[in-house]
């Protein structure tokens, strides 16, 4: 079984091949280009290094949000438009699952944060048993005060890992009351092979869908759509039901 899988869902940019248990190929870039001048390069650069047929693969495996609004948008068009012109299924992996997939069979708890601006965060809380990924909390949005509250009720070790740790990591020594630690910088952000490891499982398990059917999980309405409910809202006038 063969899975090409994407992530452009955070601030990296990702592409993988995973053949069975075999990592062919990946190719990850966390600089300050845009996704849109990354994504297909990176995809071209795969095929021709490992000679890939694209006709060969099985599924396209995409992280499918939460993430930024942008990058969400072109990690899915480039998925379906190489589910279509292949004719090929579509995984649709959870962005926080895969993140936190990358630290397979750590200890305690696994908690990917994603920095949502405005002082949130994307999160799940998971753990491994027996070798296997367990969700203790599906992912969501929330404020970081309101995970760390969360975190410590649970009362166990946390490892942390994501774009979010720079921007809170003040906070959580200030708040948490729990041992924790950071992952290190190889499986601290989000990796297409971790996508593509964890799209196998799900490829398996029949949870595909048509690049058709294939929509990103934002979580979340997008600023700009917040700022044109508030002006909608400022202009109704006095007594007017919303």
């Amino acid at each position: 079984m063969k899975i090409l899988a994407l992530d452009s869902s955070g601030i990296v940019a990702s592409v993988a091949v995973v053949e069975d248990d075999t990592l062919l190929a990946e190719y990850t870039v966390n600089y300050k280009k845009t996704h849109s001048q990354t994504l297909l390069p990176m995809l071209d650069e795969i095929v021709k290094m490992t000679e890939l047929d694209l006709e060969s693969v099985d599924a396209i495996a995409v992280a499918a949000g939460p993430g930024s609004f942008t990058g969400l948008r072109i990690g899915s068009a480039t998925a379906k438009g190489l589910g279509l012109a292949l004719k090929k299924p579509l995984v649709a992996v959870p962005t926080v699952d895969a993140l936190a997939y990358n630290l397979y069979d750590a200890q305690g708890l696994i908690c990917p944060i994603m920095d949502a601006r405005r002082k949130q965060v994307y999160t799940g809380i998971y753990r491994f048993e027996e070798h296997q990924l367990m969700t203790l909390k599906e992912q969501w949005a929330a404020p970081i005060d309101e995970l760390l509250e969360e975190l410590n009720q649970r009362g166990e070790m946390v490892t942390f890992l994501g774009d979010g740790v720079p921007v809170f990591r003040e906070l959580i020594a200030e708040k948490l009351q729990v041992p924790y630690s950071f992952a290190p910088a190889h499986v601290n952000k989000q990796r297409a092979a971790a996508v593509a490891a964890l799209g196998s499982i799900y490829y398996k398990e029949g949870r595909t869908e048509t690049a058709m059917e294939h929509i990103p999980e934002y979580l979340r309405v997008s600023q700009a759509e917040r700022e044109r409910a508030e002006r909608e809202k400022a202009q109704k006038p006095a007594g007017t039901k919303i």
